[in-house]
């Protein structure tokens, strides 16, 4: 398995992760159940800056660290990604130029 580097790309973060996905036996997951599970972790992202914001979370509620989940939100783009055959990377670039010509106020 590659190692990352502090100065891998997002192409490497990709393709770790194309592999990751397979030693694991993630394979088998469709896009469906990807994508479902990123909108759980979204959702405890959400939980974790919550915490932090002050708001009230309940007291049974899993206590949720911030870095994690938004460790766990990236993984799951980047499988959800690789699954639909996009290039994160590019995609983000193609989009920015987008943004770029947008009168924002």
């Amino acid at each position: 398995m590659k190692q990352l580097s502090n100065d891998s790309s997002l192409a490497d973060y990709q393709q770790l992760i194309r592999q990751l996905i397979i030693e694991r036996g993630y394979d088998k997951e469709t896009i469906s159940e990807v994508f479902t599970l990123l909108v759980e972790e979204v959702g405890e992202l959400a939980k974790a800056i919550r915490k932090v914001n002050g708001q009230k979370i309940g007291d049974h509620s899993k206590q949720h660290e911030i870095a994690e989940e938004a460790a766990d939100v990236f993984w799951l783009l980047i499988d959800l990604c690789n699954r639909l055959d996009v290039n994160l990377a590019q995609a983000f670039r193609d989009k920015e130029i987008i943004n770029q010509s947008r009168n924002y106020k």
